[in-house]
């Protein structure tokens, strides 16, 4: 098994170059989501000491469920977030822009729809 963990570049990541005029929508609630975060780092600490420790199977995966369900209930925030900030404010000014706002929430929705 591989124990080092890499990150890819979609095709969606490289078009985008993370700017934006003004504040990101998350940014009223950063502390409540790094908050999460750091609670989600907490739960994947746990369930390696449960896989050190030999734990019961099915324990693992419980845990393993939990993680990924707090994981999406992050990513479904900031998705709002994005939706109600980032593309209404895209949406307000038209054109390419807008468009290319719309383009990149879909395909956002379409990849955790996928995960």
């Amino acid at each position: 098994m591989n124990d080092q963990l890499t990150l890819t570049e979609t095709p969606q990541d490289a078009a985008h170059d993370g700017s934006h005029e003004g504040p990101h929508g998350y940014i009223s609630d950063k502390d409540k989501y790094l908050q999460r975060l750091k609670r989600i780092e907490g739960q994947a600490r746990g369930i390696s000491r449960m896989v050190d420790d030999e734990k019961y199977c099915i324990d693992i995966l419980t845990q393993i469920s939990a993680m990924t369900s707090a994981l999406q209930a992050v990513g479904l925030g900031l998705l709002n977030d994005h939706l109600g900030h980032c593309v209404v404010d895209a949406a307000r000014m038209d054109g390419p822009e807008a468009q290319a706002k719309i383009k990149e929430a879909s395909d956002a929705i379409a990849r955790m729809v996928k995960s």
